[in-house]
């Protein structure tokens, strides 16, 4: 239920937007079936939903669905059939069912008196339900009904009331009264109901209101048995005092003369009276409760007529006439006792409280001019009263249900005697006197908790003094004078026997504690004016003079009425008080003082301080206040004197007491205003006091506890020996002294003396200490200990030495001083009084500087004021760290405290007094480095920025040298205040900044404008190195810093390098959103003109109109309207289209960012413009742009998007710091969001992964999977600019906010909750990283004080990062390049950033434990203790420390190593070895194991990361051995026990592989090779890993399958080809042409003429007719059509052989008409993805080989998936008599580098281009499009490649020529990485392509690896072909420094790098081949040397030297250039 309360309250508030739920809460409403005998039953939901719906209308009556009211309406016209028991659920209890009614008739109720119109509806019904109620009784449920419906009755018709007033009377009251009667008959059936009543009501002579019930009472209403015993025990042994004392305590009611009962015609026993009440039955007297309060209730609302109305009164008249005599009537005297005679009581006197409300309303519903009405109410007076008096004399006044029919009956004659009883005024208060004194008789009237009976009467004695005032006064004063005079009468009291008499009567002590309450609640100068002289009378001369009891009350009284501030009354009685306390003095230590009786002491020490304190809280005029703080002054300065002259600790004894007065009466004095000499002489001397007596709470850091009051006089030492404990305690005296004390140093004003005056001052202390009196010689050693007191209060910042020329009274003084001071800032943190807000005037520095004001002070006094004012700055911050915890106001007090001292200290930087300046210089930076928060305080910044000009002292601004020096002042501090904010929260420092300038602009003024440019003029922001503050700061975290570019405004690129002018560009940011702040307010201006122009055109419109262009003025209400309206119209507007942002970016448009920044920044000013004013605007609609705003640019996720939204919420969050929270709240959702929806950083699919996701599934593991629609990196960005955000409020929220800090701890264990879900794209590093620093800075927080209780959540949450951060590793290296230097360099000093914070986060540890240790000991660390126990994060340990060290040692070891890769990744040229200590092999070991046992896939990751180390692999192969099993979704782990090794010995390891995840095709590749010897195990796991993947991503791979028949003897590798042929088409063919490509003729290589080699010739043809054999007819037909038609073509170079040159290109025309097409699903065999249409005939070329003759063809060709309209040229070259396997071989390799280069990003050109050998020496290779040869390029043109750049593209420096050149760069490093690893030879011009847009490209690949032309003689040296042109292309300096050939070798070692990581891929792709009889495989060790070429013994940075110097070498090498010669001169190949 309570849910649904919630939201039902929640849908109240905004019931338009909720509309849905509370549709959703109406249906669920039961609608109870009535028309048939087995109504619908009810379910807890069902009442839920009524409650709920009821609610809802109660809170907002004028929704205008009428659903919910129909609903409510419906169920109340049922609730007759709710009164059967099967209704209700079963598991309902009574209980229940009355909880429900009773919430259903309150809600209802409340409807109905806010909505008319629901209430006249339910008029109609309301009371034919309650008259079935009333016919029900019987039931349970409709007892409960009436019982919920006699306290809150909603409105019944007046015919209605008639029936139902009655019923009642018929059959609870009349009812139950003749039932009680036996021996009464009732009257003829054959008068009318009306007479049957009446008689009924005549002829009952029985007092008993309800029937006899054997039921009983209700236990369950009432206490225990025994402890109702004890109650009426307790009271009936105090006894009750009647009218003059008289006790009745111990004679019985059945001693006593009975009493008329008020009913029948005689006197009846007691003891029938006790019958006739105990036959009542407490059901019966729960009905007539109910009934009664039924009646009250129509009474209330309804005009009853004269008839029912007099039957009603009879009936209450019954009740009520019976009630005194139920009173009187004893415990003992009951027959039940405990428990059921409690339960009886409480049910009778419920009812009688019940009758008392239906008698007064029905006598002031009478007409009052009516004689018999005057008749009946002085006769309900008499009755009331008599009640009252009975209840005053009972012996149950003390139950709760006496008290409180004590009160009504009360209330009830207030009631009448205000609205009917002025004529009877003075009969009523005769009465009421003797009932007061009565009251005032009893001996528990009154104590220490007042009774309800007491109050009560003072309740209704005012209420009736206030009222007679007016209408008789003179018997309003006879009562008064009555009462007072009472207190003078001495009673008589009874004589018994061993009672003593009591001396001072209860009477008395209650009738003065009466007048003075009802002084003061009349509060009436005339009635004070009556009593006082009584009071004073005999306080000074009567039986209250002498010490007593009485005198005390009297004081309290007196002091009581002073507190009114009636000026005569209040002298009279301060000047008795004082007078009274002073000669209290004379007994204090004296002889007498023993022999004085306790209430002596009592008046000193408590009645009279507390008079003193009542007074000082009563007053509230001024004037008096400040005359009542003169003579308190005065008191405390005379009982300071008189105290001096005795001896001990008289003192503080004498002055404590006061000391509470004189804090309340200080508590509103401002301490900063003028003070008079005189004035401030008190204040110096109360103070002075205070320390002699040491009366001032202890000020030293550390404290001793305080010890018990003590308040006797025994000797303690000297005065100089307690201010020395003053000073270092423990605090011997009362602890609220020490709170006066506090109290007071807030309302005391400087002690300041001048210099002038120190003479006098000091004789007059002198006076005051009055040393000589008694102390003689001994003045020097008290000067010593003043002096030692005085150092120890400084803190030793003073040497007592120092002071030696201070004297004994000045040290007192300085002492007071130093007291007061640090006092005042160990209260409220030293915020002044008189003032609700803190700002910089309140700051109490403004009281202790003025002591460094005073001119011409000796050094010594100067020191120590000087030091004063350093331990008083000691003492605010040790006040402000207290509560750097505390929450909510308490915060927001904190924070207004800390930013009242720095405002004024900056402030005082523009003091005269250098010394002042100094100090505060200091003591600001002081506090800015406790309170770093304090550097984005508004109000601070304002200070600074203003105040050099604000605050210069007009007198003082024409000193031109004053003036400089504080300028040059104010612009250092300046300058390092934002340097120093910019270093830590870049986005908020420039939001505020921008918010200043906003303000200068609003201002206009030259002045400040001037000033704030010289002060930040020359402060810059950039990326990169900052030499503006020294070491890592925030700023320097590349996310920070891009945060901070997007938050500037300024129109950057924040994913490149920036340096910007804060100044500049924050001018024009403010200038922008001042337009947009302006724009808005057009915007409203223009709404609320059009609003109004159309309010006075239509006939609804306002009296007072608006005018579109004078508007004329209306009232606040209707302007107020019309900016509401136009507010909520903009809103509107602006949701909008935000939401339309939102909807189009997630269908996949793309947003503008222009446009998308311009609405975000006009809603965001809107919001602002209506900050003030939000709670009258529509506050839903403002949370809804709110959040809108915040969620926008995470929906998009761009980086342009995410640059707005930091510039929005930085816009906020400056110009509006309490929307802080709300804006935090909403990103840290929106941020979890992020992760729920796996977006950006937390892409944690495969498909998201970078190169590891497009190199699926050649070179990595995984099936491909569709590549996202979007770039995920741009998403990434995105993240990365609002995590530089997050960081940024961090660091400003910190130590601030509590709220916002647990804000960011959600959002950190949200995104640490799994180290799983995070992208471990390669481009997420930095991000990542970033993440991880921000969790271990939060982390650190531990050593704060606002997060001391936290410190658990903190480690877990530690642990938490440990773990994320580690699972990065847990992936394989990857690089990732963006074209973008500064995003590689941005990445690596992220990860940079995150190994600096590691590496000193021990030391940061160390200070935190220090600190610990230094005050107390610390929290241990939940887990510190942990040994061989489970962890929530890492599993079972064995001990927690050790293990945290070694993940820890680990975590920095493997950063290290990432932020040397990407170092090296983003500075690639940059030389020097890394200067990494050497690891030893144990320390390698332990680091696996470690990385093992917290992921298996870090330590797999680690040998690829560390190839070159030995141990890691070992240690690796070890683990996975020993834990296989938990490995076999893991293929890094393969390599570890799928060895040769493991072959030969038929490992057990093997067979697990069934079981094992499918590797990439490449490592499944190695284990076809031979030195795996076909193990079944192995075999059957690649065939899986195979059969895993589509055949067409197996086809690439198709020549080593191949040649892994070579080693097939289990047939798998066949079997596996068979299946996958009949599942691919293409994959068939593919085989089949390779099958051919290996021909029929002997074999060259070593396998040639072997057994093998044979076999697998023989079995080639085999294979090949067993696919063709398993073709389905379709794929039979194709497969024909394909062959026959590339077979034609590639046979036309045949036909050519024989004929003559010339002749050869008609040949081919002739060959190629003859071929025809059949079908359109021909394909080229290069290119499967391209159908070919048709053959250009004219295209035929022959061309030049020494063998057959080659021919060239194009085709038309149209993409299989693409464009079938779009036909493009594809020419290939028909090659017969030559090997192209080689190429093939060749061009993979080439192929998979490709693929590298462009999963990593890198911007580098291969073109691999088809070749597919067709036949044995046939085949197909593609043409290079749009390409030429070098060699062709020479022959038409002169000059080298510069000059053909230049000719083809434009001069150098030209848009064309430098793309060109561009393209040739990234093509000649692409190809340059290539060769470097196929070495390539024969690179003469003839096989150097270049396109049209300048790319270089390699071809024929005859000779690579280890063979070279002219019998392998290598005469090309270079690892790559370098040549001269090539060179003045990359490098026009010539040596090697120009920018293009850096960005060359920059992308040489990029894409060497790249390579490196895929080397196994590669190399296994080539070791697959080397049977094959490829030439390059012929000679020496082709794999081996290609796997030293990638050198994985070298480091990243070794690697990237070794590229370079590759470079360097390849660079213009002379055998490049001789090869070139020699071709030139044998082949005429231009050189």
């Amino acid at each position: 239920m309570e849910a649904l309360v919630e939201l039902c309250d929640l849908v109240a508030q905004n019931p338009d937007l909720h509309a849905e739920k509370l549709r959703w809460i109406c249906s669920r409403c039961p609608n109870i079936n009535t028309n048939n005998n087995s109504p619908t039953p009810l379910t807890r939901s069902h009442l839920n939903a009524i409650l709920a719906t009821a609610r809802f209308l109660s809170k907002c009556p004028k929704f205008v669905d009428k659903r919910p009211e129909a609903t409510i309406l419906d169920f109340l016209q049922s609730l007759p059939a709710s009164f059967d028991p099967l209704v209700w659920p079963k598991s309902f209890s009574a209980e229940s069912i009355s909880c429900f009614f009773s919430d259903l008739l309150l809600y209802v109720s409340q409807i109905a008196d806010v909505n008319p119109e629901f209430a006249s509806k339910i008029k109609n019904f309301m009371g034919e339900i309650t008259i079935a109620a009333i016919t029900h009784n019987e039931t349970p449920i409709s007892r409960a009904f009436l019982a919920a419906l006699s306290q809150h009755c909603p409105p019944i018709s007046a015919p209605d009331a008639e029936k139902l007033i009655s019923f009642i009377l018929d059959r609870f009251l009349i009812s139950e009264a003749s039932s009680s009667s036996s021996s009464e008959t009732l009257s003829s059936a054959h008068n009318s109901p009306f007479e049957s009543r009446k008689q009924r009501f005549q002829e009952v002579s029985s007092p008993i209101s309800g029937s006899i019930d054997s039921a009983g009472s209700t236990p369950s209403k009432s206490k225990g048995k025994e402890e109702f015993v004890d109650e009426v025990s307790s009271i009936g042994s105090r006894g009750i005092k009647a009218n003059g004392g008289g006790s009745v305590a111990g004679r019985s009611s059945l001693d006593q003369l009975a009493v008329p009962l008020g009913f029948g015609d005689g006197i009846t026993s007691l003891r029938q009276q006790i019958t006739a009440f105990e036959e009542e039955s407490a059901e019966g007297l729960e009905r007539q409760e109910v009934a009664y309060r039924l009646l009250a209730h129509v009474l209330d609302n309804v005009v009853v007529k004269g008839g029912q109305l007099e039957q009603v009164r009879m009936a209450v008249d019954k009740q009520l006439k019976s009630l005194p005599t139920f009173l009187k009537i004893r415990k003992r005297d009951w027959t039940d006792q405990g428990a059921l005679l409690k339960a009886r009581f409480n049910s009778k006197l419920s009812a009688c409280e019940a009758a008392t409300m239906v008698q007064i309303k029905s006598l002031l519903s009478l007409n009052s001019d009516a004689k018999s009405a005057n008749q009946l109410l002085r006769f309900t007076l008499a009755q009331l009263l008599d009640a009252a008096d009975a209840c005053v004399v009972s012996y149950w006044r003390k139950l709760r249900t006496c008290e409180k029919l004590f009160s009504s009956l009360l209330s009830g004659i207030s009631q009448i005697a205000v609205t009917r009883g002025g004529h009877v005024l003075r009969v009523l208060l005769l009465r009421l006197k003797s009932l007061v004194l009565t009251t005032c008789a009893q001996a528990d009237s009154w104590g220490n908790s007042q009774c309800a009976i007491f109050e009560s009467v003072t309740r209704t004695c005012r209420e009736i003094i206030e009222f007679g005032w007016n209408q008789d006064k003179g018997s309003v004063e006879s009562f008064i004078l009555a009462l007072a005079t009472s207190i003078r009468e001495r009673n008589d009291y009874d004589e018994q026997e061993g009672k003593e008499k009591q001396a001072i009567p209860v009477v008395q002590l209650n009738v003065i504690r009466l007048l003075a309450d009802l002084s003061v609640s009349v509060n009436k100068s005339e009635v004070i004016d009556m009593v006082l002289p009584l009071f004073i009378e005999s306080l000074e001369e009567g039986d209250a003079s002498a010490p007593s009891l009485l005198r005390l009350r009297l004081l309290d009284a007196v002091s009581r009425m002073a507190s009114l501030g009636h000026g005569k009354s209040y002298h009279e009685i301060v000047i008795l008080l004082t007078r009274n306390y002073l000669d209290k003095l004379s007994y204090v230590g004296s002889v007498e003082s023993k022999t004085l009786v306790p209430e002596v002491t009592t008046e000193r020490v408590e009645t009279l301080p507390a008079g003193f304190l009542s007074i000082a809280s009563g007053l509230t005029d001024s004037k008096l206040r400040s005359d009542y703080r003169h003579r308190l002054l005065v008191l405390c300065s005379d009982v300071g004197l008189a105290a001096e002259s005795k001896s001990g600790r008289s003192g503080a004894d004498l002055l404590g007491p006061l000391l509470p007065a004189v804090a309340e009466i200080c508590s509103d004095y401002d301490p900063t205003q003028e003070v008079e000499p005189t004035h401030l002489k008190l204040f110096r001397n109360l103070w002075f006091y205070i320390v002699l007596f040491g009366l001032a709470p202890p000020i030293q850091n550390s404290q001793s506890p305080t010890k018990s009051i003590s308040t006797s006089l025994t000797s303690l030492g000297s005065l100089s020996a307690m201010a020395l404990q003053a000073v270092g305690g423990p605090y011997m005296w009362n602890a609220q002294w020490s709170v006066a004390v506090q109290r007071i140093a807030q309302g005391t004003p400087p002690l300041v003396v001048s210099s002038v005056k120190w003479l006098e001052d000091e004789l007059e202390l002198n006076a005051l200490h009055n040393p000589g009196s008694r102390r003689g010689s001994g003045n020097e050693k008290a000067a010593v200990a003043q002096r030692v007191a005085l150092s120890a209060a400084l803190g030793g910042r003073v040497e007592i030495s120092a002071m030696s020329t201070i004297s004994g009274v000045k040290a007192t003084y300085l002492l007071a001083v130093a007291f007061l001071e640090i006092i005042r800032f160990s209260c409220n943190g030293g915020i002044l009084n008189d003032k609700s807000n803190q700002n910089a005037s309140r700051s109490a520095f403004s009281c202790v500087f003025e002591y460094l004001e005073v001119p011409n002070l000796a050094p010594a006094v100067l020191h120590c004021l000087t030091a004063i004012v350093h331990r008083a700055f000691e003492t605010a911050l040790a006040w402000l760290e207290e509560r750097v915890s505390s929450t909510g106001n308490e915060a927001e007090t904190r924070e207004s405290v800390l930013t009242a001292h720095a405002c004024f200290l900056v402030k005082s930087m523009s003091r005269r007094e250098e010394h002042v300046r100094d100090i505060s210089v200091t003591l600001l930076l002081q506090l800015k480095d406790r309170f770093p928060q304090v550097l984005w305080n508004s109000s601070c910044l304002d200070s600074l920025l203003f105040s050099v000009n604000n605050d210069l002292p007009s007198a003082l601004v024409n000193d031109p040298a004053w003036v400089a020096t504080v300028r040059s002042l104010f612009q250092r501090v300046v300058r390092e205040w934002i340097t120093n904010a910019l270093s830590y929260a870049p986005c908020t420092t420039q939001g505020l900044l921008q918010e200043k300038f906003c303000k200068l602009n609003t201002w206009r003024t030259v002045t400040h404008s001037t000033d704030v440019v010289s002060l930040l003029s020359e402060i810059r922001l950039g990326t990169g190195k900052n030499d503006c503050w020294p070491g890592v700061r925030t700023a320097n975290i590349p996310a920070v810093i891009a945060a901070a570019a997007a938050a500037s405004g300024a129109n950057l690129k924040v994913t490149e390098a920036f340096n910007l002018e804060v100044l500049s560009t924050g001018i024009v940011s403010a200038t922008a959103k001042c337009n947009h702040a302006g724009a808005i307010a057009g915007m409203k201006s223009l709404c609320s003109s059009i609003n109004a122009f159309q309010s006075i055109t239509s006939p609804r419109g306002y009296s007072l109109g608006l005018g579109l262009q004078n508007p004329k003025p209306v009232g606040s209400n209707e302007q107020l309207q019309l900016e509401i309206d136009s507010f909520n119209l903009l809103l509107r507007k602006y949701v909008g289209e935000l939401r339309k942002y939102v909807t189009d970016s997630e269908s996949g448009s793309v947003v503008d960012k222009t446009l998308f920044r311009e609405s975000c920044s006009l809603a965001t000013a809107l919001l602002l413009s209506n900050l003030e004013t939000q709670s009258k605007l529509n506050l839903e609609g403002f949370s809804q742009l709110l959040r809108l705003l915040c969620w926008c640019p995470a929906y998009i996720s761009t980086p342009d998007a995410m640059e707005t939204g930091v510039f929005i919420w930085t816009w906020l969050v400056s110009a509006a710091p309490q929307l802080g929270p709300l804006v935090l709240s909403e990103l840290v959702d929106a941020w979890l969001w992020t992760i729920d929806t796996k977006r950006g950083l937390f892409a944690s699919e495969m498909r998201y992964w970078g190169p590891a996701a497009k190199l699926r599934p050649h070179l990595s593991p995984g099936e491909p999977e569709v590549l996202p629609d979007k770039d995920p990196v741009e998403a990434i960005a995105a993240h990365r600019l609002w995590l530089g955000f997050f960081i940024d409020r961090f660091e400003v929220v910190r130590h601030e906010s509590i709220e916002q800090l647990l804000l960011l701890s959600r959002l950190l264990q949200g995104t640490m909750k799994s180290p799983y879900h995070f992208s471990y794209h390669p481009a997420a590093a930095g991000t990542f990283f970033t993440v991880m620093l921000l969790g271990l800075k939060f982390c650190s927080c531990q050593s704060q004080s606002n997060l001391q209780n936290c410190k658990t959540g903190l480690h877990l949450l530690e642990d938490r990062v440990y773990r994320a951060s580690l699972g990065w590793f847990a992936s394989e290296p990857e690089w990732y390049d963006k074209n973008n230097k500064h995003f590689s360099q941005a990445e690596a000093q992220s990860v940079s950033i995150f190994v600096h914070h590691l590496m000193n986060e021990r030391t940061d540890t160390l200070n935190m434990e220090s600190s610990s240790k230094s005050r107390g000991r610390a929290t241990e660390n939940s887990f510190s203790n942990t040994v061989d126990h489970s962890h929530p994060i890492w599993g079972r340990m064995d001990n927690y420390v050790v293990g945290k060290e070694k993940r820890k040692q680990l975590l920095l070891m493997l950063c290290q190593h990432e932020a040397d890769r990407l170092d090296v990744w983003a500075n690639p040229l940059r030389d020097g070895a890394s200067s990494r200590s050497k690891i030893s092999s144990e320390k390698w070991i332990e680091y696996v194991r470690t990385a093992f046992s917290v992921d298996p896939r870090i330590a797999l990751s680690m040998c690829t990361r560390f190839p070159a180390v030995a141990p890691v692999k070992a240690e690796v192969t070890h683990l996975v051995q020993l834990n296989i099993i938990d490995l076999r979704t893991m293929p890094g782990a393969l390599p570890f026990f799928v060895t040769p090794k493991a072959v030969d010995e038929n490992s057990p390891a093997l067979q697990q592989l069934p079981h094992w995840a499918a590797c990439s095709i490449t490592q499944a590749l190695e284990f076809l090779t031979p030195q795996f010897k076909g193990h079944a195990r192995v075999m059957a796991y690649v065939l899986r890993v195979l059969e895993s993947y589509p055949p067409e991503k197996v086809t690439f791979f198709m020549p080593q399958l191949v040649q892994a028949l070579r080693y097939d003897e289990g047939k798998l590798v066949e079997g596996y080809l068979l299946g996958a042929a009949r599942r691919s088409n293409i994959f068939a063919h593919i085989l089949i042409w390779h099958l051919q490509g290996e021909g029929d003729a002997s074999e060259s290589g070593k396998d040639a003429g072997g057994f093998k080699g044979s076999s697998f010739q023989a079995l080639l043809p085999i294979i090949r007719q067993r696919i063709i054999d398993g073709f389905t007819p379709e794929a039979r037909d194709l497969f024909q059509r394909e062959f026959d038609f590339f077979d034609k073509v590639t046979s036309i170079s045949g036909v050519l052989f024989p004929l003559a040159k010339e002749e050869r290109r008609a040949g081919i025309r002739r060959e190629l008409e003859k071929i025809e097409m059949e079908g359109d699903d021909l394909y080229l065999p290069t290119a499967p993805n391209k159908l070919v249409r048709s053959i250009q005939l004219d295209s035929g070329i022959p061309l030049q080989s020494a063998a057959k003759v080659p021919i060239m063809i194009t085709f038309n060709v149209v993409d299989r998936d693409g464009n079938q309209n779009d036909l493009r040229p594809q020419a290939c070259i028909f090659k017969v008599g030559d090997d192209c396997r080689q190429d093939v071989l060749a061009l993979q390799v080439i192929s998979l580098l490709r693929d590298i280069f462009g999963a990593v990003g890198l911007n580098l050109y291969l073109f691999p281009y088809g070749v597919l050998p067709t036949g044995y020496e046939r085949g197909i290779i593609e043409v290079v499009p749009n390409t030429r040869s070098r060699n062709q390029m020479g022959e038409t043109t002169d000059g080298g490649l510069y000059e053909i750049f230049q000719q083809e593209y434009g001069p150098v420096g030209s848009s064309k020529f430098e793309v060109a050149r561009d393209n040739f760069i990234i093509s000649s490093a692409g190809y340059a990485v290539a060769s470097l690893l196929l070495q390539p030879k024969d690179r003469h011009n003839g096989n150097l392509l270049f396109d049209n847009l300048g790319r270089l490209v390699h071809i024929d690949f005859g000779f690579i690896l280890e063979t070279s032309p002219g019998g392998n003689m290598r005469f090309e040296s270079a690892q790559f072909k370098l040549s001269h042109e090539m060179t003045q292309l990359l490098d026009p300096s010539g040596v090697m420094k120009s920018e293009t050939w850096n960005q060359f070798v920059s992308l040489c070692v990029k894409g060497y790098l790249a390579a490196r990581r895929y080397m196994d891929g590669i190399i296994n792709t080539v070791l697959l081949m080397v049977d094959s009889g490829l030439p390059c495989f012929s000679r020496g060790d082709p794999i081996g040397n290609l796997r030293k070429r990638f050198h994985p013994e070298m480091s990243e940075r070794e690697a990237a030297n070794f590229m370079i110097r590759t470079c360097t070498d390849a660079y213009n090498k002379w055998t490049t250039a001789g090869y070139d010669l020699i071709q030139y001169l044998q082949q005429g190949i231009e050189k």
